[in-house]
């Protein structure tokens, strides 16, 4: 394809160029808010039938370690902002060291929830025949409400585990791209007259985080002040 420095040949301006990508990007955003809409509406219908084994299954998460992926992922939207910011204002100095950061920040997220998924593993909570939830986890009067209490507690953890590990596999998609970027921009490739793939990026990270927020209320703070 035909290309004048930043500029495709399908386009006139930088500008056309940026609202047409611009576009494109909030198009694909609005597929993934229908397909994560579906999961969260199959979770909703879950927790409503099955409240007991939601949260029970919840209150087994460690909400410490979600805390922290929580905070760590604000921060990272934060850094994302600022290499943003630093495209769009001529800091090329500035873009790689918020990108870098926001790319450690990410990694960390990720290693978190590594560590969580062995927790997990470890504890027979994965779905499955080992499957397991200590009897002391379980009050006699949840066990009465709900019989087959094993087996839905086994949704939940098929939800957390389908959840969870779809944003993981989005974050691993933003990763890829972080260093993508912060290849260009150390190259000096981007600038107040083009920032759009820094923007762009910065569209779906904080995007990722956004369903972080609502999962992290979803599945770790159920039924938390019993």
């Amino acid at each position: 394809m035909h290309r004048t420095g930043e500029l495709y040949g399908q386009f006139q301006t930088l500008d056309q160029q940026k609202e047409a990508s611009t576009l494109g990007m909030w198009v694909f955003l609005i597929t993934e808010i229908m397909f994560f809409g579906g999961i969260f509406l199959a979770y909703t219908v879950n927790r409503h039938t099955y409240p007991v084994a939601f949260g029970i299954g919840s209150n087994t998460l460690d909400l410490k370690l979600g805390g922290l992926n929580t905070a760590v992922l604000l921060a990272s939207s934060f850094t994302m902002a600022l290499a943003v910011w630093s495209s769009q204002t001529g800091k090329k100095k500035l873009i790689p060291l918020f990108l870098a950061l926001t790319l450690l920040l990410g990694g960390v997220f990720l290693g978190v929830k590594a560590v969580e998924y062995s927790q997990k593993f470890e504890h027979h909570l994965v779905p499955g025949r080992s499957f397991h939830i200590p009897a002391e986890d379980v009050p006699a009067r949840a066990a009465a409400r709900d019989p087959d209490f094993a087996t839905h507690a086994q949704l939940f953890f098929s939800l957390y585990f389908g959840m969870t590990g779809l944003h993981a596999l989005h974050m691993v998609v933003g990763v890829g791209l972080l260093l993508w970027l912060i290849r260009g921009a150390l190259r000096g490739r981007f600038t107040p007259e083009y920032s759009t793939p820094v923007e762009i990026v910065g569209l779906y990270w904080h995007f990722v985080d956004i369903v972080w927020i609502y999962l992290f209320p979803l599945l770790y703070l159920i039924d938390r002040r019993k």
